[in-house]
């Protein structure tokens, strides 16, 4: 067979590939649950865009299938193996800011712009148009290829819990979802809340600051940018507003104080990160609790305040907890405490996001640090887990993606490792492939979402080809 140029099929598609990536943006497909309804259950603009995906691909000769609003699929080509493409249309609230609609898929300086330009309606068009490439040119397949279709990846995953309740599994996939080169390994991800334990009366001694409430974070997988105390100071106020203003100035933080019905409020601003990277940014919650932690504290206050600060204010590797640990495949354990509260009725609550190797051996150490906790009167609450994903670098699936994205670009195809969690993790043999180049900006989730109009370019060509090869080639 003549050998195909790959990116020359897509630039002679490139304006109907721009044209139905500009109408995909233009569906505001944010989950919008107060609006469900059966024929909608995350909303009517999640639907909307499930539905556009799925009419544009039966126009096109592909076969399609709804599960349940949900999720769907496209399929083509023969034979009883099944290669999976995981994308996914919902997309993150716009936010405020833009200076170009956010749903209005505008082209200038050679980018397209928009929320899901590059996460995920981009790289989901650039992998709909290389399956696209492969049905006009009549290419013969001996797999099926299926592109799975999601609506639920920024939020709580439900759309691929369903699809995998009903559907097959690809015997092998990818997920177009994140960074170029290859993403072989993504690491655990546990979120749980280490509580306070009051199974014995605490007497309330004299102190100079009592601590009425503490809140900080909201979830569990971000480093909380704000914090809050509500304290009434008994004696040495004068001094601890003094050491509160030394503490922001020292480490470059912002805070204010004021009186609110005879209570001293104090509040402080961190800077906010991924979970992924705690060290990234600055925990509001623990600097606030390092602070309040240094004073003469009521008793019960003092307990949460003082272990918190020397266990989990930066120690995010988990030295403290004794849960530290690090292999050659996805690098270190990380902790975020991702929400921080107190009150004097319920004692403190910490959210803990714990993101870990795939080596890791996750029961035993949670079986120690329950113990740990226990000296110490906290214990573990609403324990939750995506276990790791990790597909072996010489898996015969990863070769064939290696080779294709070398002679697409030139560059070494390095493996890399993560964090966070993809919906390659849905497969048991799937890895995230692109959509974003090395060096380029990551802008998702932020004003000004865009794509490289090159880089879609680029990146269907790439999905061609290795859907090709994985799936017609001999």
């Amino acid at each position: 067979m003549k050998e195909i140029n790959w990116k020359s099929e897509v630039e002679k598609r490139q304006e109907s590939l721009l044209h139905d990536l500009q109408s995909l943006i233009a569906i505001p497909s944010v989950l919008d649950e107060e609006h469900a309804s059966p024929a909608a259950p995350l909303g009517e603009g999640v639907k909307a865009a499930l539905d556009f995906m799925l009419d544009l691909g039966e126009k096109d000769g592909f076969i399609g299938k709804n599960i349940d609003n949900l999720a769907g699929h496209l399929e083509f080509g023969s034979g009883e193996e099944l290669i999976g493409v995981l994308c996914h249309v919902d997309v993150v609230p716009e936010g405020d800011g833009w200076t170009v609609e956010p749903f209005g898929g505008e082209i200038r300086d050679d980018k397209i712009f928009g929320r899901g330009a590059i996460d995920d309606k981009g790289p989901t068009m650039a992998a709909y148009y290389a399956m696209k490439i492969i049905k006009e040119l009549d290419l013969p397949l001996h797999k099926r290829v299926r592109m799975i279709i999601g609506t639920d990846e920024e939020s709580n995953w439900r759309c691929v819990d369903r699809y995998f309740e009903k559907e097959e599994m690809p015997s092998v996939g990818f997920a177009p979802d994140a960074d170029f080169p290859i993403i072989y390994a993504e690491k655990g991800i546990a979120d749980f809340d280490i509580i306070q334990k009051l199974d014995e009366p605490i007497k309330r001694c004299a102190a100079d600051v009592i601590v009425h409430s503490f809140e900080s974070g909201r979830r569990y997988n971000m480093v909380p940018d704000y914090a809050k105390a509500a304290v009434t100071v008994n004696r040495g106020q004068t001094e601890i507003l003094q050491s509160y203003k030394a503490f922001i100035d020292k480490n470059r933080l912002t805070g204010q104080f004021h009186i609110d019905n005879g209570q001293l409020i104090l509040e402080l601003k961190g800077v906010s990160a991924h979970g992924m990277e705690p060290d990234l940014g600055k925990n509001a919650g623990l600097y606030l609790a390092k602070f309040l932690a240094e004073r003469q504290l009521d008793e019960k206050a003092a307990r949460f305040l003082q272990w918190t600060s020397e266990c989990l204010f930066e120690e995010s590797r988990g030295q403290k907890l004794g849960v530290a640990y690090n292999d050659d495949i996805t690098g270190d354990l990380t902790i975020n405490v991702g929400k921080l509260s107190f009150t004097e009725e319920a004692g403190g609550r910490l959210g803990i996001n714990m993101r870990y190797p795939v080596t890791f051996p996750l029961e035993e150490k949670k079986a120690a640090l329950t113990v740990k906790l226990a000296e110490e009167k906290f214990q573990i609450d609403n324990f939750s887990d995506s276990p790791p994903h990790h597909v072996d670098k010489d898996h015969p699936f990863i070769q064939t993606l290696s080779k294709v994205y070398e002679e697409q670009t030139g560059e070494k195809a390095e493996l890399l490792s993560i964090g966070g969690g993809t919906y390659a993790r849905s497969l048991k043999t799937g890895v995230a492939f692109g959509a974003l180049f090395p060096e380029r900006e990551d802008v998702a989730h932020q004003k000004h979402e865009y794509m490289f109009i090159e880089d879609l370019l680029k990146a269907t060509a790439i999905y061609a080809q290795a859907i090709w090869e994985l799936a017609g080639k001999k």
